[in-house]
């Protein structure tokens, strides 16, 4: 055993595209040269997969003996980590890192016994396949259409020492497969048409390949960072093209494009937004712009900065750019000198970088984003506006009538401030014109009621008129500037709920699943505080609602106070309030939505009728391919027979020709039931299979399904559970879908193994359970195995339909049939069945 304080083993991974790309030959070759040269390599776990040329590779390395574990009724074999911690050699051969351990292991996962033998000082050597890891489990799915159920952290994988790809083109590995060097001969069609088929190939490896390419990057500035590299290594180009959202965008796009496919290298845009938000791009342009670069393979990216040739510098730098493309300014000299040049800025601070200043034609365009016009502040709402005309005329001239008893003391400056407090909460609570009205209403009750000749308007002293013009003029000053801060505050406090509103679409839509339209109805009406709001459709003469929410809705699309044209002839229909134009503006990211919604509706109405199409087509040309091999077998068999008995020759017996007819009538009963299949699975295609369910006695209907198989095949086992309940089900179908079952079990059963049927209670159900000890159904094969023609051994009927219709008939009797390995070889065919009396309490 390894001391406390030995230091952690190394790891080191092959990493391949899918299975058969030569992960294991590459392990065992690299610790067979390990161990020539005087290490201690051992093999803790290897899977040969029957692989001939793989299972050479192993030579004279030593192996540790698995440990077997017990599971359910049998026992599987695990590798034995604690013989490798008492071994502990200096190198363990370890493959298949995903795997899952069997139930009572040391560990639930493989990756967790390589870590034990790493923390104990002991180097591994694994192999793993990309779509066995985490962050990669889901777009592997949506490629192959398979989700893994086995995966390893991504953290592990990045922390490996070292990381080998074995690569291996699509045509190669199809190749290797064809040629019997992966899958034994009986998977391999299924293989090729699957999971190998070229694009799904193709896919996984780019995947692989990337993945690569950002552990090398990720390797290349971990190393820069240790050893205090600051300059750029032009170990790749990179093209990075600086957007302000004018029109030059496009040619500076399409010159970096060119520019990076000469070089081979990566292709960058970036755009600079100012953090106070008061520069602000076209977003239109930028869009149209964004949606160039991805048809060029570019990628798009946005920072925020105060200085924008730092921004873009900074940028280009943790990009590791190699050149940076800038429009030409065409301001003045006069325009540079008072606010300085981006361009000369970003040329003057580069260093290793190239920058490339593009003259472009048409309107002169800036590198800094353009200023959209001020837009017009909130208004301030109706109500606050009548409360501050209201104190601005009585309430500030009783403020002064109050005051006046106390001019002796107060004085005109005391009574100018109270009055000028008085002003800013009008200006704050109504805004500017109440707050104007307000301050000429100050001025003039304090020179009636403080400026010597009390009780009039005429001012003796020219001080007090100075005081008097101060005071309004500062009031004024005050009033504009509240009115501005109040309504910017409006303002900001209705882009904050505009924001939160998008956030709250674009969530719906981009981070969860697409929102559908009653979801964006509902989202409608809430943000814009409705009484109502619907998505209307003509009907003729008439109009129905296909979404709504609130109430009550607008009949007709005149009857809304607003209405807005979605596809498909649908109307949006708003009720409660009427909008202002910023309530427009923020309507249509929603109309657009609702747009997508309906023609991904579409779309997906067209795309399930196309599946239906194609998988009826697919179906067609299978049942084709079979029956002109299966109808020919028994055919050819009893013209056989039949022109035997005519040309009858001397010395037959009647044993002979009792034979002949046995064939026949064989013969004849397999192209029966052969028909009797293709009859049943149209008419559960159709759904129009009649289903009679009653009360029934499951024991009778096992041992009548057991009678009804050929004696020729292995024998049948049942055990029952006492006191099994009865089911609810039609004793007919559930006879046949048994009875297929069994016969597929009997025929790919080794000879002398009898097929085990157990039957108990699960809950509010019963299962039965058919045990096999053929062929194992891989994870792959679980659900295909009982598509039509989906052979496995030879079922009744010849074409595969067996195990089809034996899932059609249990579903059609609302159970369900699946599948599972069966602990040391063969499957387990499982029905789950609605017990009689469950179904019987809860109708009544």
């Amino acid at each position: 055993m390894a001391s406390p304080a030995s230091a952690p083993g190394k790891l080191r991974i092959y990493l391949g595209a899918a299975a058969g790309v030569g992960k294991t030959y590459k392990m065992l070759e690299e610790g067979y040269r390990r161990r020539s040269r005087g290490t201690d390599v051992v093999i803790g776990l290897v899977e040969t997969h029957g692989r001939p040329d793989t299972a050479a590779q192993i030579r004279d390395l030593p192996i540790i003996a698995r440990r077997a574990v017990s599971y359910r009724q049998g026992a599987l074999e695990e590798m034995d980590v604690d013989a490798l911690l008492s071994r502990h050699p200096a190198v363990a051969l370890v493959d298949e890192l995903a795997h899952t351990n069997v139930p009572g292991s040391r560990n639930a996962k493989r990756w967790q016994d390589v870590e034990e033998l790493l923390q104990a000082g002991i180097g591994v050597i694994s192999t793993v396949n990309i779509q066995h890891l985490a962050s990669l489990n889901d777009v592997v799915e949506q490629i192959t259409g398979v989700r893994q159920q086995e995966t390893i952290p991504d953290a592990l994988a990045r922390e490996a020492d070292q990381i080998e790809l074995v690569d291996m083109t699509p045509e190669a590995l199809r190749r290797r497969m064809a040629h019997g060097n992966i899958y034994p001969p009986a998977a391999i069609d299924t293989a090729l048409a699957n999971y190998f088929r070229p694009g799904n190939l193709g896919a996984l490896r780019e995947l692989a390949l990337l993945w690569m390419a950002d552990r090398v990057d990720e390797d290349l500035a971990d190393y820069r960072a240790r050893h205090g590299i600051r300059q750029q290594w032009e170990t790749k180009e990179r093209v990075v093209v600086a957007l302000s959202g004018g029109a030059e965008g496009d040619a500076l796009i399409r010159r970096g494009a060119r520019m990076a496919a000469r070089m081979h290298g990566e292709l960058l845009a970036v755009h600079v937004r100012t953090p106070d938000g008061t520069v602000q791009p076209n977003t239109k342009a930028l869009d149209g712009q964004r949606g160039l670069l991805a048809e060029v393979g570019g990628s798009y990216s946005e920072v925020t900065g105060a200085d924008v040739p730092s921004a873009l510098l900074s940028f280009a730098v943790a990009e590791d750019a190699t050149q940076l493309l800038l429009a030409s300014s065409r301001h003045s000299s006069l325009y540079h000198l008072t606010h300085g040049s981006v361009t000369t800025a970003v040329i003057r601070r580069a260093g290793p970088i190239d920058v490339h200043v593009i003259s472009t034609a048409g309107e002169p365009e800036r590198v800094l984003p353009t200023s959209l016009p001020i837009r017009r502040p909130v208004p301030v709402p109706q109500r606050r506006r009548q409360l501050g005309w209201l104190m601005g005329t009585i309430g500030v001239g009783l403020l002064a009538w109050a005051l006046s008893p106390l001019r002796t003391g107060l004085g005109l400056p005391g009574a100018l401030l109270c009055l000028l407090l008085a002003v800013v909460a009008v200006a704050f609570a109504g805004g500017l014109r109440p707050a104007a009205a307000a301050s000429v209403v100050a001025a003039l009750a304090a020179d009636f009621f403080f400026v010597p000749p009390i009780y009039s308007l005429a001012v003796a002293d020219p001080v007090n008129v100075v005081a008097l013009v101060v005071f309004f003029a500062v009031a004024g000053i005050l009033s504009h500037l509240i009115d501005r801060l109040t309504r910017r505050g409006l303002q900001v406090a209705r882009a904050r709920g505009e924001a939160e509103a998008l956030a709250r679409l674009a969530g719906g839509s981009v981070v969860t699943e697409p929102q559908t339209l009653p979801g964006l109805v509902a989202e409608l009406r809430r943000t814009f505080d409705l009484d109502s709001a619907a998505i209307l459709v003509p009907d003729g003469a008439n109009w129905f609602p296909v979404a709504q929410a609130g109430g009550p809705t607008p009949k007709r699309p005149e009857d809304a106070q607003f209405a807005a044209e979605l596809d498909q002839g649908a109307v949006l229909a708003l009720s409660g309030r009427l909008l202002s134009g910023q309530d427009i503006w923020l309507l249509g990211p929603f109309v657009t939505q609702m747009r997508i919604a309906q023609e991904r509706a579409r779309l997906r109405t067209e795309a399930s009728a196309a599946a239906e199409l194609a998988e009826a087509d697919s179906v067609r040309t299978a049942l084709l391919d079979a029956v002109s091999h299966d109808l020919r077998a028994p055919l050819t068999s009893i013209k056989a027979a039949v022109t035997s008995l005519q040309s009858r020759e001397a010395g037959w017996t009647p044993d002979d020709v009792a034979r002949l007819y046995k064939i026949i009538e064989s013969e004849a009963d397999r192209l029966t039931t052969l028909v009797a299949n293709l009859l049943d699975m149209g008419r559960l295609r159709a759904g129009e299979m009649p289903v009679v369910e009653r009360e029934t006695d499951l024991e009778q209907v096992l041992y009548s399904a057991v009678n009804s198989l050929s004696s020729a095949g292995s024998a049948v086992a049942i055990d029952l559970d006492a006191k099994l309940p009865p089911v609810r089900a039609d004793p007919g179908l559930l006879e046949r879908a048994i009875a297929n079952v069994m016969a597929n079990a009997q025929a790919v059963s080794p000879p002398g193994l009898a097929v085990r049927v157990h039957a108990g209670v699960a809950g509010d159900r019963v299962e039965v359970r058919v045990i096999d000890q053929g062929p194992g159904v891989g994870q792959q094969q679980r659900e295909q195995i009982f598509l039509p023609f989906q052979r496995r051994g030879d079922a009744p009927g010849g074409l595969g339909l067996g195990l089809a219709i034996a899932r059609g008939f249990t579903e059609a009797m609302h159970g369900d049939l699946t599948v599972e390995d069966t602990p040391g070889g063969g499957a387990t065919f499982v029905f789950s069945l609605p017990v009689f009396a469950s179904a019987a309490r809860q109708s009544g």
